[in-house]
């Protein structure tokens, strides 16, 4: 028998891994790298909204409290025998439910008048052509660079001029039109397609139509951010009240009711808090309504 009839034929080779096995393998520590990022990153928002809410929950904590409890060291941090009586007496001795009435007017009326000029004036940069359009809209950003100090001497002398001063039309009207408004929807409207306007114009859309039935809910989230940050700047305002209003209640606003109550209750600091608090309760809810479209707003955009 030949020598090389003796040699054992070499062994079939393996069969290879089952290729779904062999991803399944490579996939698991992308997916522990992800979880763990995903981890972290829920680690530091609550991080974040732990510093941002502890001030307000103290705040809410005080108001609960004794005087004497407050200046207590460390302070505490939960009112085991709440003290609800303090916000019956800043809502009765402060007289919040005028001052709440008389900011409610106000920022009603500057929300509205914000976004009625602001969508105006944005759809007219946005869709018409007329001359100097880039200049016009130049001088509309150059608005926003001067502080609101450097003309309130004049506002007050126009005010009191027309007679409106310890008014509601000297309160609201200086503020009725914003160029960040303006700016912040005109971003917006450029996003719709111009095929689209062309294509109502062909229906038969006019301007009004058009901007009323089509452009306007295409851009609400811009409109619920632009109405959240008239509210608040609105809803905040006070040196502007402070000068234009009397000494009496009749269109003084809540930020200087909160003022007049700090300075009647120096010995009861925590009545003063507990006013501080009912005034915050309408932006809060404010920021839980319009939540989801002033974050849909402010990441338009990022994603295509």
């Amino acid at each position: 028998m030949p020598a090389t009839d003796l040699v054992a034929p070499p062994a079939p080779p393996a069969p290879p891994a089952p290729r779904g096995a062999a991803d399944a393998r490579a996939r698991v520590p992308h997916i522990r790298h992800r979880r763990a990022r995903l981890v972290l990153r829920y680690i530091l928002l609550t991080l974040g909204a732990v510093v941002v809410l502890f001030p307000l929950y103290m705040a809410v904590v005080n108001s609960l409290l004794p005087p004497s409890e407050i200046a207590q060291q460390p302070p505490p941090l939960f009112p085991f025998n709440p003290q609800w009586g303090s916000y019956q007496k800043a809502w009765t001795e402060g007289n919040l439910s005028i001052y709440l009435r008389n900011s409610a007017i106000q920022t009603t009326v500057i929300v509205a008048g914000q976004l009625i000029t602001s969508i105006l004036a944005a759809y007219a940069f946005a869709f018409l052509e007329f001359p100097f359009k880039r200049t016009l809209f130049f001088v509309f950003l150059m608005t926003l660079m001067i502080p609101f100090e450097v003309t309130i001497a004049t506002n007050l002398s126009t005010v009191s001029s027309l007679g409106w001063f310890n008014t509601f039309p000297g309160l609201t009207i200086p503020f009725l039109a914003t160029g960040f408004g303006t700016f912040l929807l005109r971003q917006a409207f450029l996003q719709i397609p111009r095929d689209l306007r062309e294509a109502a114009q062909l229906d038969g859309y006019g301007h009004l139509r058009f901007l009323w039935a089509v452009a306007i809910p295409l851009v609400r989230p811009a409109l619920a951010a632009l109405s959240v940050f008239s509210f608040l700047g609105a809803w905040n305002q006070y040196l502007w009240p402070l000068l234009v209003t009397g000494n009496d209640n009749r269109v003084r606003t809540v930020q200087i009711g909160l003022k007049r109550l700090i300075n009647t209750q120096l010995d009861q600091i925590n009545v003063s808090l507990a006013g501080t608090i009912i005034a915050v309760i309408p932006l809060l809810i404010l920021l839980v309504v319009f939540q989801k479209q002033l974050v849909r707003s402010l990441t338009s955009g990022a994603v295509k």
